[in-house]
């Protein structure tokens, strides 16, 4: 059984970039590296999940996929940092530094490499029965 951890207790992470704080979840730790850090990220898992530290619509995104089968990876962004990475999310996206009107919001889930949604998208296509399928053909599910 895990152990839940109250709120503001995670343990400091470096200032050398993301690093894994146990679980999954990777503190963002303050300076980013870049595009670099944050598309190598998005490319490397199946399924990863950027959402701000501590958020209830995060826990549930990740406790939804968890049931499902999924090990997703979730990034915390700290206040501090959450424009940095919004950016580098849109750099990511392909979307021009002038439109701001398609800047995702928090939990953003990526799966397979590219912007799925939020939570609202998670749930709706979870609910219509066309998330596993994704999911599957993502790599993030194999039965």
């Amino acid at each position: 059984m895990q152990e839940a951890l109250p709120y503001r207790t995670w343990p400091p992470a470096s200032t050398g970039g993301p690093s894994l704080a146990g679980d999954g979840v990777i503190a963002g730790g303050g300076v980013i590296d870049g595009v670099k850090s944050v598309k190598n990220l998005v490319s490397e898992n199946a399924v990863i999940v950027f959402g701000r530290r501590g958020c209830c619509m995060c826990h549930v995104v990740k406790r939804l996929l968890q049931g499902l089968g999924v090990n997703p990876t979730v990034f915390e962004v700290d206040e501090e940092e959450e424009g940095a990475v919004v950016d580098e999310l849109l750099k990511i996206m392909g979307v021009e530094e002038g439109k701001k009107d398609s800047r995702p919001q928090f939990p953003a889930v990526f799966v397979g490499g590219k912007l799925f949604g939020g939570l609202d998208r998670v749930m709706s296509t979870h609910i219509s029965g066309e998330l596993v399928p994704i999911l599957k053909e993502a790599g993030a599910l194999w039965l």
